[in-house]
């Protein structure tokens, strides 16, 4: 009976994601430290427009994103042709979507600065970085369309090896092309834009490959050209408020960040701090919850709802007892790695007090995440959106200023808050999978006749 590996094992699903995610923080730790060396003008308009970037690529996730989940669910169910047709229609949407962004961003880059109060000062290097690498958006959307109809079909291990090799090839082009190395031109920033496009380019032929050949049938060039209404329809479904949510967390956060600057330097060196070293707990939750939802949506594509509950609630206790081990290891040793960032005591002491909050903080990030996404894999992303919206808007956003700005409790209120997000959403999202909607529905339509069963695609 096991003679042949289950692919949607949580360990085989979630251990390469967790490298993946891993190496790409490192890198991008170092690809920080390089652009560092053009200029601190160069740091800002890199940091500027990613918050620009992260806000334009929700537009292509809540397609790829919605696919993703469709895909498992239909090899679940043995569809393999609706996941496959359902997998190009992601891809082709998600391209044509990235390409009216790099459109825009290459021809209206000055316009978007005076949108975003960018400086004079900063002007020309932000109209080099936004047209070039900006331009080169549609690579992104290919990236995330491709990687995640991979991820789905249970095979995490492809994407993360290209994943790594993007971004060593990027890494090792800044270095040449920012400093000219090995004969090569010194192009500063510009360098930066164009290793990071090439790499992206190399990724995207490397997925394409992997891509053609990952559903039971070739993937060819007429294939591209597929449209299906009643299945796209289902992707916009399940997708759209995947996207509202991720761009409610998006201008949540932007929002935040502006009230932590309004405390002082010393309050946002010690966020910044505090996130690269909150970020090794986040990989992990992270991790798991991805691959919670997709085995979450296979399992409940091939009917096994028992299963599916069930393995939810293992993968949260795996993930608390893995994000709350490393809180406390980040609490033990977290004064000395402050100190590796600065030797200001303000923020070493501040810091420190705020590595004792994560230990509240991380186990609802898991908790949250988890659930969550067990219940965006079934189809219920319309409660997952409300609930953040309301939760990001009232509890994070606006509880932060309050408590933060207001009430004179700065970056320790922020926290709370930021806290109290978390463990909101988290009970919010227990109590719906608890209650079991879609999967007592799926159920029922089991139990129905044969052909209405077999037309769902949910029997038993």
């Amino acid at each position: 009976m096991k003679s042949k590996r289950n692919p949607y094992g949580l360990w085989t699903l979630a251990w390469p994601i967790f490298i993946e995610v891993l190496l790409q923080t490192l890198l991008g730790t170092a690809d920080t430290v390089m652009v560092s060396r053009i200029s601190d003008d160069a740091v800002a308009v890199v940091g500027l427009s990613a918050q620009l970037f992260s806000a334009l690529t929700t537009l292509f996730m809540t397609i790829s994103g919605g696919a993703g989940i469709l895909i498992a669910q239909k090899l679940g169910s043995r569809r393999s042709e609706d996941a496959r047709a359902i997998a190009i229609m992601g891809l082709t949407v998600s391209g044509g979507i990235g390409l009216a962004i790099s459109l825009v961003l290459y021809t209206q880059a000055a316009n978007l600065a005076g949108l975003l109060n960018v400086s004079a000062e900063l002007l020309p290097l932000w109209k080099v970085y936004v047209s070039y690498f900006g331009g080169g958006m549609v690579l992104t959307a290919l990236i995330a369309a491709l990687s995640t109809a991979i991820r789905n079909t249970g095979n995490t291990k492809t994407p993360m090896y290209i994943g790594i090799a993007m971004n060593v090839i990027h890494i090792a082009m800044n270095y040449a092309l920012i400093f000219g190395k090995f004969g090569l031109p010194e192009w500063g920033l510009f360098g930066v834009t164009v290793s990071g496009n090439v790499s992206r380019l190399i990724a995207v032929l490397l997925l394409f490959y992997v891509f053609i050949y990952a559903f039971d049938r070739k993937v060819g060039f007429k294939d591209l050209f597929l449209f299906k209404p009643k299945l796209f329809k289902e992707i916009v479904h399940i997708g759209w408020p995947l996207g509202v949510n991720m761009s409610g967390w998006v201008f949540s956060q932007l929002a935040i960040y502006t009230f932590i600057a309004m405390l002082g330097a010393a309050e946002l060196a010690t966020k910044t701090y505090m996130n690269t070293l909150e970020s090794f707990c986040f990989m992990l939750g992270y991790a798991i919850s991805l691959a919670v939802q997709i085995q979450v949506a296979h399992l409940f594509g091939a009917g096994k709802t028992r299963e599916a509950y069930v393995g939810a609630y293992r993968a949260l206790a795996i993930g608390l007892g893995l994000a709350t081990a490393n809180a406390l290891l980040l609490l033990a040793a977290g004064r000395y790695l402050l100190g590796l960032f600065s030797g200001n005591e303000e923020i070493l002491t501040l810091g420190a007090s705020l590595l004792a909050l994560n230990l509240l903080l991380q186990p609802g990030k898991v908790l949250n995440m988890a659930l969550n996404n067990a219940l965006n894999a079934v189809g219920d992303t319309r409660y997952t959106m409300g609930i953040a919206l309301f939760s990001l808007a009232v509890v994070a956003t606006a509880g932060s200023y309050v408590l933060g700005i207001q009430a004179g409790w700065g970056l320790t209120g922020i926290y709370c808050c930021m806290i109290a997000d978390e463990w909101v959403r988290g009970i919010f999202v227990l109590r719906r999978w608890r209650g079991q909607k879609y999967l007592r529905r799926a159920e029922a339509a089991s139990r129905r006749p044969e052909s209405l069963a077999s037309e769902t695609g949910l029997s038993l």
